[in-house]
């Protein structure tokens, strides 16, 4: 299994991040094709380490990480990816791509 880890920052405006996130780019997300499964984290996050504390972790779950870049090439992946800069620039979103397995 492949995951896409987003980290967000905490933004300027939480409430309009909040209403842009889960009105507009979380339903737009969940078309991903070949998406298995899409996971927000709830708060408060709990950073054991000294750093900033993320606002928010998206895990989205895919088969394989080439089932992730197939996802991203599509029209709906464009759209995400444009998506996102509007609530979320750059640089205050880190975005991890693995494979995992069960241990």
């Amino acid at each position: 299994m492949a995951k896409m880890l987003v980290i967000y920052k905490t933004p300027a405006d939480p409430a309009a991040f909040d209403r842009h996130y889960f009105d507009i780019h979380l339903p737009l997300a969940k078309q991903l094709p070949g998406l298995l499964r899409y996971d927000v984290s709830k708060r408060p996050i709990v950073n054991l380490l000294q750093g900033e504390t993320p606002y928010l972790v998206a895990t989205l779950y895919f088969d394989s990480l080439e089932a992730i870049r197939a996802a991203f090439a599509t029209e709906v992946g464009k759209a995400c990816a444009i998506d996102r800069r509007k609530y979320a620039p750059d640089h205050d979103v880190t975005m991890l791509l693995f494979d995992s397995e069960a241990m």
